[in-house]
């Protein structure tokens, strides 16, 4: 009785949804990159900082979601949550856990990429409302979004521009990939 009391509990409900989003994000991203048709700006930044230096792609996911807790916290205050932190930690872990599985086909056309990264953009767009609905906090990325629009009184949009043309700069500099596709997600996941 006391198992079932926990599993239904709410706040165990809420991270579940949470957890299982931040999963299903990660098989997007993971089928996204597979579809070699370029990827969002944040994984340009970090297959760019995977080509370079090593590590895996989930890893620079979690120094860089690191990195922007910090920032957004001495740039604006902005204190973490449980919920950024899971986040910064399992997000990349799941991207890490999807490639390293397999379970992602690879398009032989270039029909077939389109089409694999048009599935991999719908599956992270959901998993993204799975994530955001239990409401447990902003993750890395937009928090450190918030404080740079409290800093500089900027509208949100032109802070996310701003930031997302910088990291797809700095990881197309450092040999990540840039195509259609970072045009379609910087486009699409900014509305």
């Amino acid at each position: 009785m006391m198992d079932r009391k926990f599993l239904l509990h709410p706040l165990t409900v809420r991270y579940s949804v949470f957890m299982l989003g931040l999963a299903v994000m990660g098989f997007g991203i993971a089928t996204m990159i597979e579809a070699n048709v370029g990827v969002a700006p944040w994984d340009t930044l970090h297959i760019g900082l995977q080509k370079t230096f090593g590590l895996t792609i989930g890893m620079w996911s979690q120094i860089m979601g690191l990195s922007i807790i910090i920032a957004s916290y001495v740039i604006g205050r902005i204190k973490p949550t449980v919920g950024m932190f899971l986040n910064m930690i399992f997000f990349g872990l799941f991207i890490d856990l999807f490639m390293w599985l397999k379970w992602v086909p690879t398009g032989n056309t270039m029909m077939e990429r389109v089409v694999l990264f048009a599935a991999g953009l719908i599956i992270y767009t959901f998993g993204t409302g799975m994530y955001i609905s239990p409401r447990l906090g902003a993750g890395p990325r937009d928090s450190f979004m918030l404080a740079l629009h409290e800093r500089m009184g900027w509208g949100i949009g032109k802070v996310r521009v701003g930031i997302e043309c910088t990291v797809t700069l700095m990881g197309f500099l450092l040999g990540g990939p840039v195509s259609l596709g970072t045009l379609v997600t910087a486009w699409r996941l900014d509305r």
